[in-house]
């Protein structure tokens, strides 16, 4: 298995290094490892090349872009920034955050999973991150998700689910997207990557109104949209929350604001998410 890394970098001279350490450590070095210095204004490009300097396999690429953080459209714009560099004959893309620390066996796992079953299009570890000095399960998705921070994906998947879109979103479009074209998105549970910059850090209030647009878009449909922003604010403990996801659900409806997929998909991914929210509550209700 042939794996490419692009690594999306904007003022990460904290974490850098622990990451690109966690990278050349690994049992199964990456062919390619290229990381986008997107318009930083620290440490971030020295770090990068001195790690270049010392692997081949090691290249950086500058790009510039806003300096304020926008989540989806900027990371997937950077992405694509080293992705163009890379030929075409990888069989694994992974694309990295870089505030990581994985296992040292996470590559070779990464890689044994697609090559022990071909149905497997998308797969990753856990996130975990620091609190009170332990090392805890970064609760924002569930455990059959793979997270966008160290998420890997089958050249052949990546390929039919058209890559990633340049918005808000795109980290489940893409899970979506795979299943709808029959691939399995694989949770290695036994690879916990720790995760030095809490998801959600650096986002501003107002995007969770966009979060609920994301929900029209990936045609959730008015209920599936409403327990989801629902779910999401008993989590934050914010009626507040709930307020703008909805808020931003209705007004992309209202403005008939473009989908991010076809009626088809659409179709599929309610059924979808309703089959999960029955299996989530059968659970419940089970184990009471």
């Amino acid at each position: 298995m042939k794996i490419y890394i692009v690594i999306p970098a904007h003022n990460e001279a904290a974490h850098i290094e622990a990451t690109l350490t966690s990278i050349v450590a690994q049992t199964k070095l990456p062919e390619k490892v290229v990381v986008v210095n997107d318009n930083s204004s620290d440490d971030t490009e020295l770090i990068i090349d001195a790690f270049a300097k010392k692997h081949v396999f090691i290249s950086k690429v500058n790009t510039n872009a806003t300096n304020e953080h926008l989540p989806g459209s900027k990371v997937v714009n950077a992405f694509y920034k080293g992705f163009e560099t890379l030929d075409g004959t990888f069989d694994v893309i992974v694309k990295l955050d870089a505030d990581l620390i994985l296992p040292n066996n996470y590559f070779e796992t990464i890689a044994n999973h697609f090559k022990n079953d071909e149905t497997i299009g998308i797969a990753g570890g856990l996130a975990f991150i620091e609190k009170d000095g332990k090392w805890i399960y970064e609760t924002i998705a569930d455990k059959n998700h793979v997270r966008g921070p160290f998420k890997a994906y089958r050249k052949a998947c990546f390929d039919q689910i058209g890559g990633l879109q340049k918005e808000l979103g795109w980290d489940t479009a893409d899970v979506l997207l795979a299943r709808f074209y029959g691939w399995k998105v694989h949770v290695d549970q036994s690879l916990h990557v720790k995760h030095l910059k809490p998801t959600g850090n650096a986002y501003q209030q107002k995007v969770h109104q966009k979060h609920g647009a994301v929900f029209y878009k990936l045609g959730y449909g008015y209920w599936i949209s409403l327990i989801s922003a629902f779910k999401i604010a008993l989590k934050k403990k914010s009626f507040s929350v709930f307020s703008s996801y909805m808020n931003g659900f209705l007004k992309a409806k209202k403005e008939k604001t473009p989908k991010m997929v076809t009626p088809e998909q659409a179709r599929f991914i309610r059924k979808y998410r309703r089959t999960q929210m029955l299996h989530k509550l059968k659970k419940f209700f089970l184990f009471r």
